[in-house]
């Protein structure tokens, strides 16, 4: 069985295909949408998804998020005694999913295709793959998450030819992609984006606001108290949806600070960030050759597209109503899946022809001369620029430098930097050449890109004939071979939580969050249920444990309607 994957930032969630169109899975809590956070148990069991989530308060130091941000990153992530890299994180979280999805179809799940951000470079799509192949699924295909969208949409199947934009605005990252749809041909046109902007940076600003109308600085605050903050600061954020106005709330030092703020004071606030979405859109229309007139539709995708200030922008911003009557937060994951049952010609879904483009340059680095002839070297040399239809295939002929020149280095580069050295080296080539006078010896320097992201590098010496290739299938940053190995069995050893026992677990760790945030009878309370509870699931009575289970819900759902 083979689905359809949603790796986001802030939530992930999976999908299938059926006879009538591809569905949502819903996880062990019958939710659509699994948190993207890991946390490590006192004893070492891991804990992924809404209990994790609980946990980021209680247990901050040994719990993980927003990874997806920093995947390829060779960045480590501390949970207790253990260290993760985030591909290992993302892999928790893919195995989750994967487990869901065998409990709800009834079957053994052995393949998946996952989307990534359009503006992911190599290194970091081939982490999402590792990260599907730690989780014990094999991943013969990614699949861009504005191009997802726009299968979910059905937009190849509208009568007449069409440009599309998706705006794609998730948790950590933000993209733009230029779609053109003709006949049975889906053409991804440009891409642009961000990978560090989202809507957490949204939830970031209003935190801040929060401490500068109350007086207070990031440094007075403990980890603990930072979580606590992002968390009433996230569900402040969401409140703008049903109503202009909010107020936040946030417990201090023995006391309740709050904050109320309309959306036209937010909207404010965040013109920085928001004035930040505007350029990837200019480049993606600059580079695909089009003006906002010639777009015919354009196309919310991400949890914070929902934001009402986002709405607002992108609607001043293109002159026009977006389309989401899909669930910006669900789009990407039915489009996912059906991506799965294209890539099995499954007989539902229409024939689709998809092409896609490479989304960053690659070039080399050159010596060039300047006006008084001297030589300047590291110039970038750009042989496959951004947004070049994939397969592409494209050759950039250079010279020898000096006299007797014996050898010449060819560096594989990725980037927009006109200095090399500013941008992602991938590898390189040294090229004996014969010795010549200086010019005299010419290269011919290929670059062969295909739709798996691997670029081929040949370099052919003219006089002689002699071609060396270079195939780039892992870059710097990304795992090895033999660390995917190693992951894989460190990552055997670890308990997982078993899924069976999440709802349990779940409301443990959610009353530890609460005895900790709430004081007085409310607290005490709290704290008496839970040793119930507790003293409960060791009796080990199905019967007696649903029914604490459903007085814990209950409590814990008056605590929350009553804002503590």
């Amino acid at each position: 069985m083979i689905i359809g994957i949603d790796l986001g930032t802030t939530n992930s969630l999976a999908a299938y295909f059926t006879e009538e169109g591809p569905r949502i899975i819903p996880n062990s809590f019958g939710e659509n949408l699994t948190p993207s956070v890991v946390s490590a148990g006192e004893d070492g069991e891991i804990y992924v998804g809404k209990i994790a989530w609980e946990r980021r308060i209680t247990s901050g130091e040994r719990t993980a998020a927003v990874f997806k941000r920093h995947m390829g990153a060779k960045k480590e992530y501390n949970l207790g005694d253990r260290t993760f890299l985030p591909e290992e994180l993302s892999s928790f979280v893919i195995r989750k999913l994967k487990e869901d999805a065998e409990a709800f179809l009834g079957e053994k799940v052995d393949e998946a295709v996952i989307s990534t951000p359009a503006y992911f470079n190599d290194t970091q799509r081939r982490a999402v793959k590792t990260a599907g192949e730690l989780a014990g699924l094999k991943v013969e295909r990614i699949v861009n998450e504005p191009t997802a969208a726009a299968i979910a949409y059905g937009l190849h199947e509208r009568p007449t030819a069409a440009r599309y934009l998706i705006f794609d605005l998730g948790g950590g990252t933000f993209d733009i992609s230029i779609l053109e749809y003709n006949a049975n041909v889906m053409e991804v046109r440009a891409v642009a984006g961000d990978n560090f902007l989202g809507g957490e940076d949204f939830t970031e600003a209003m935190a801040a606001m929060f401490l500068y109308k109350n007086n207070l600085t990031d440094a007075d605050l403990s980890p603990r108290e930072r979580a606590i903050l992002h968390k009433c600061a996230e569900t402040a954020k969401k409140e703008f949806t049903a109503g202009r106005t909010v107020t936040m709330t946030y417990p201090h030092n023995g006391e309740t600070l709050d904050m109320t703020i309309s959306i036209d004071e937010f909207e404010k606030h965040c013109l920085f960030i928001l004035n930040k979405l505007r350029a990837p859109v200019v480049r993606a229309l600059t580079d695909a050759s089009l003006k906002l007139a010639d777009i015919d539709a354009v196309v919310l995708v991400g949890g914070a597209t929902k934001l009402p200030i986002i709405r607002n922008f992108v609607s001043k911003l293109f002159g026009r109503l977006p389309a989401s009557h899909i669930n910006p937060d669900e789009v990407v994951a039915l489009g996912a899946a059906a991506s799965a049952a294209l890539k099995e010609r499954n007989h539902s879904i229409k024939e689709l022809v998809l092409t896609d483009v490479c989304p960053f340059t690659l070039g080399t680095s050159v010596s060039v001369s300047s006006a008084k002839g001297v030589y300047q070297s590291g110039v970038y040399c750009p042989i496959i620029e951004r947004n070049t239809v994939i397969p592409a295939s494209r050759v950039s002929r250079v010279y020898t430098l000096y006299d007797n020149q014996q050898s010449v280095r060819v560096e594989v580069l990725q980037g927009e930097s006109r200095k090399a050295r500013e941008n992602l080296f991938l590898g390189e080539l040294l090229i004996r050449v014969p010795p010549a006078p200086a010019g005299n010896e010419a290269l011919d320097i290929r670059y062969t890109y295909n739709v798996n992201g691997i670029l081929e590098v040949e370099v052919t010496t003219l006089s002689n004939g002699k071609t060396e290739k270079l195939i780039i299938e892992k870059n710097p940053g990304a795992m090895t071979e033999d660390e995917i190995r190693q992951s894989l069995e460190g990552l055997q050893t670890l308990k997982i939580h078993p899924r069976e026992k999440d709802e349990h677990r779940y409301l443990l760790e959610k009353g530890e969050r609460l005895y900790q945030e709430l004081l007085g009878a409310a607290r005490n309370e709290v704290s008496s249920l839970l040793v119930s509870f507790e003293a409960t699931l060791e009796r080990q009575n199905p019967d007696e444990i649903d029914e604490a289970a459903a007085e814990l819900k209950s409590f814990f759902q008056m605590l929350e309607d009553e804002d503590y």
